[in-house]
């Protein structure tokens, strides 16, 4: 007789949150597989958070399902849903050690002491926070008490890591190197991976796929590349791609829109541009510009200077294409 497989990962269906009369998530269907780095992406209030607290179980759903491994865990209390989370504001215990932070969940479970030792000098070699077990969070910088707030995570075993935005409060720098290093200590394990976040950069960097809200309603899922190449909507092209995409006035019922680095002078012809500014960005160069069309962006590689006019264009290939009422992208 055989056995019917059980899902693995993470599945959302149909999941909806009302509060009063606030439609805040309507309808998110989403999978995150074992090993995948799902990123929720939008602005604010956009309901990525309400989804994460969803999960979590620290609110209930208006409507829908939230499964794990197969269970539904819909109605599970958050502490038997075996979920480690890393918030915005670290959490830490002020008064505790760094070991103790770490120590204290596992004993209130009734863990024995060796094996919470083993687990814990386990995570504290990965993430090169040795030195400070015995320091307290106030004696930590930021980035190593975001690594203290990740190792909590880690050292409980759960069956699914959740991220709030775990890096907002970092410097630029600082969230560069992080990424790459939750990007190797977390995707690519046995449980699945959501990271919520703002920053498009962020997402695109860690994640293997991106889910992007707006107003509560999921409007695109795929890999970076994907969102990039093939945005569903104009509020897609919009949100994702730095810096912004350029948008010409609707014609025909239709809208058209082209990246800054697809921007080309042209010796003849072509949309009428004036330098307004320019920002030295390594080996490129960002110019805002003045157009019959507003104030567009272009990435150039060549020396341009303040207040030199040229002539725009761009391979027809490279243009969007979205339907005017809609927003919805055009083949």
């Amino acid at each position: 007789m055989s056995s019917v497989q059980r899902p693995q990962g993470l599945v959302l269906e149909a999941l909806e949150r009302r509060v009063g009369s606030n439609l805040v998530l309507d309808g998110l269907n989403l999978s995150v597989a074992p090993g995948e780095c799902l990123a929720l992406l939008g602005p604010s209030g956009c309901g990525k958070t309400t989804t994460l607290r969803l999960i979590a179980g620290l609110d209930q759903p208006s409507a829908g399902r939230i499964r794990l491994d197969g269970d539904d865990i819909t109605r599970q209390p958050p502490s038997r849903r075996e979920v480690g989370m890393v918030f915005q504001s670290y959490a830490l215990y002020p008064h505790l050690t760094v070991e103790r932070n770490l120590s204290l969940g596992m004993e209130l479970r009734g863990l024995p002491r060796g094996r919470i030792a083993e687990q814990i000098s386990s995570v504290l070699e990965l993430l090169q926070l040795e030195p400070q077990r015995r320091r307290r969070p106030a004696e930590l910088s930021g980035g190593q008490r975001q690594r203290v707030a990740l190792a909590r995570a880690l050292v409980r075993k759960p069956r699914l890591f959740l991220l709030d935005e775990p890096m907002s409060n970092l410097d630029a720098q600082l969230r560069e190197d992080l990424r790459a290093e939750l990007r190797l200590l977390l995707c690519g394990g046995p449980q699945p991976v959501v990271y919520v976040t703002h920053d498009q950069q962020e997402a695109m960097g860690l994640a293997d796929r991106i889910a992007v809200l707006h107003q509560g309603r999921l409007q695109q899922i795929g890999t970076p590349r994907e969102l990039y190449d093939e945005p569903a909507n104009l509020f897609v092209a919009g949100f994702i791609g730095r810096p912004r995409i350029n948008v010409l006035p609707a014609e025909a019922g239709r809208i058209r829109a082209v990246r800054p680095e697809h921007l080309e002078p042209v010796a003849e012809g072509g949309l009428p541009a004036r330098v307004l500014l320019r920002e030295w960005q390594g080996a490129s160069q960002l110019l805002q510009l003045d157009t019959p069309h507003g104030r567009w962006r272009m990435v150039c590689d060549g020396r341009v200077e303040v207040s030199e006019t040229m002539g725009l264009g761009w391979p027809v290939a490279r243009e969007l294409c979205f339907e005017a009422g809609s927003g919805r992208r055009l083949a």
